[in-house]
């Protein structure tokens, strides 16, 4: 296959990532559904973070299945499983039923779909990982943008259920079309004329890691651990952004909810600046530059009342959080090398399932506590400088004493060359 051919299939994948995005948009149903059915906000935002713990498990699960069944079968079921909970939530009329389908259906399709074109792409741009890693989390991040106000159309016209159903046909089809094009590149693949930088090859993993040996190396908690941090920092502010610019700045809801779509572009051109940029100078910096920034700008918002500067701020941290997303799977690939990122990247993910509770319930633990944002946002701002120490530890691990005894793929994991 072709130079242009592998851009097919980076497209194919944005496409993907921007109909599986559409999960940001959840807070544009809380009000409607909770109108229609009678529900409480804390009740309908459950089914949000049940769909985003969920979804990292299910990564995990597709990566094990990428390495057996390769990533289109994988993709195909997301599409299923992520229309078909969709569709579902329509007829939710109980919470049990709404978690089942959003939450756990939903959230399958969800964390299936989303880590196939992060596990393909990364082997078909050896030159450019963390560029094309950035490029097709983007679109993930981008989906809320063209989600919400489509959405908020629908529910205007026909009702939220029927939004659900409409919405989740339209989700189907579009993965699973984009399904289509998923394939993993030739054995050995490499692009015209691609020879890797000094950089690159200092940077890179000195042999395939298995999942169980990536598991058994303190770097991969360290990613872990890193992503966590990032993702608790930035969501703190998706969970809060509204109900917190109207605190400190007195704004009206209406131009507090504006903050939304804001830090919705945030959050994805976040994504592909800081890959792009973590080509040039290294994922540790990238991830020591965006927590120095974040503690800056968290200690300032402890200060500010002006909306302007708020949204800036806010602005600022949501471009860090997606850069984490944006990077993290081209510095995980680096580190533990291509053939299994799958499972390795996919099981990482449950970072994020596990700062989408901490963090929101950090921030409304000491909110509710103190009466004001500004503890909360102190708090962050200390948490994220001292953030900074992992990516100043990080090294790249070394090949493991008893990858003598295994062979992937035909790779010689003690030499590193193929056999």
């Amino acid at each position: 296959m072709n130079n242009n051919n592998r851009w097919f299939i980076a497209a194919a994948g944005v496409f993907m990532q921007v109909a599986l995005g559409a999960v940001y948009a959840w807070s544009v149903f809380r009000i409607p559904l909770s109108k229609a059915r009678g529900w409480n906000i804390a009740e309908v935002t459950t089914a949000f973070e049940i769909a985003i713990f969920v979804l990292g498990l299910a990564a995990f699960a597709g990566g094990l299945w990428m390495k057996r069944s390769g990533p289109r079968p994988v993709a195909l079921t997301s599409a299923v499983l992520y229309g078909l909970g969709t569709i579902l939530t329509g007829r939710a009329h109980d919470l049990t039923s709404l978690y089942l389908t959003y939450g756990v259906i939903g959230g399958a399709g969800l964390g299936l779909g989303y880590i196939v074109p992060i596990a393909t792409l990364v082997r078909w741009f050896p030159d450019k990982r963390g560029m094309i890693t950035g490029l097709a989390v983007a679109g993930f991040g981008a989906g809320a943008l063209v989600t919400a106000p489509a959405a908020n159309a629908l529910i205007a016209s026909v009702g939220v259920g029927r939004t659900f159903e409409v919405l989740g046909l339209v989700y189907l089809v579009v993965v699973f079309v984009c399904a289509l094009a998923m394939q993993n590149p030739p054995e050995g693949y490499a692009p015209a004329g691609y020879a890797p930088s000094a950089a690159q090859i200092a940077s890179a993993a000195s042999h395939e890691f298995t999942l169980r040996q990536a598991l058994g190396t303190w770097q991969w908690y360290a990613l872990w651990l890193a992503l966590f941090l990032n993702t608790t920092a930035g969501i703190s502010i998706i969970s809060q952004a509204p109900p917190m610019a109207q605190e400190i700045s007195n704004v009206s809801a209406a131009t507090a909810a504006g903050m939304v779509g804001l830090i919705s572009i945030a959050n994805g051109s976040g994504r592909f600046l800081w890959a792009w940029l973590s080509d040039r100078i290294g994922r540790r910096n990238v991830f020591l530059i965006m927590f120095g920034i974040q503690a800056v700008a968290f200690l300032l918002l402890s200060q500010v009342h002006q909306f302007a500067l708020l949204s800036t701020l806010a602005f600022v941290i949501l471009l860090c959080y997606g850069g984490g997303f944006g990077t993290m799977p081209a510095f995980a690939t680096d580190y533990f090398g291509p053939g299994q990122i799958g499972s390795i990247y996919g099981i990482m993910l449950t970072a994020w399932g596990c700062a989408a509770v901490f963090g929101p319930s950090l921030v409304a633990g000491i909110r509710q506590a103190t009466g004001h944002y500004r503890d909360a946002m102190l708090w962050l701002a200390v948490a994220t400088l001292v953030s900074s120490v992992v990516p100043l530890l990080l090294r790249a691990p070394r090949s493991p004493r008893s990858s003598r005894e295994f062979r992937i793929g035909g790779l010689d994991e003690a030499r590193g060359v193929r056999t």
